[in-house]
C-alpha cells in the first residue's frame, strides 16, 4: 500500500465536521496530512495552517469547502502539482473541474471517508 501526502483544505478542530473526522481517518490509515484553515489550530498533533503554506510533495488534495470559497484556492491548488484533487459532497464545482483538466490533474467528486472505509483511497 502507497501512503500519500493529502492536502485537507477546509479543516477543523470541530468534531462536528467532515474535514475533522477525515483528517483523523487519513492519520489512522497512515497517510501523511496537512491542513489548511480558517484558523492556526492544532488537530490531532496536525497544525492546521492559514493562507497559502508552501507545500511539497502533495499527491492528494481533498477539499471541504463550498465552490464559492474555493476561488482563492485555483491557482495555488493547480501550483502545488498534485496527482489528484476529492471533491467531497457539496464542493463539487465545475469551473475548478476545467481549470484542472486544462492542467492535466485527475480529479473525483467522491467522499474521502468512503474511500478510506472502502480501500479506495
Amino acid at each position: 500500500m502507497r501512503f500519500m501526502k493529502t492536502l485537507v483544505i477546509g479543516a477543523s478542530t470541530n468534531p462536528e465536521r467532515y474535514s475533522f473526522l477525515a483528517v483523523n481517518k487519513l492519520l489512522g490509515h497512515g497517510h501523511e496530512v496537512v491542513a489548511i484553515g480558517l484558523k492556526n489550530e492544532i488537530l490531532s498533533g496536525i497544525e492546521i495552517q492559514k493562507g497559502f503554506p508552501d507545500f511539497k510533495n502533495i499527491d492528494t488534495v481533498t477539499l471541504y469547502l463550498n465552490p464559492q470559497r474555493q476561488k482563492e484556492y485555483y491557482d495555488y491548488i493547480v501550483n502545488l502539482k498534485p496527482r489528484r484533487v476529492i471533491f467531497n459532497p457539496g464542493t463539487e464545482n465545475p469551473e475548478l473541474f476545467k481549470i484542472l483538466e486544462q492542467n492535466k490533474i485527475t480529479y473525483e467528486a467522491a467522499c474521502t471517508l468512503v474511500l478510506l472505509g472502502t480501500n479506495q483511497y
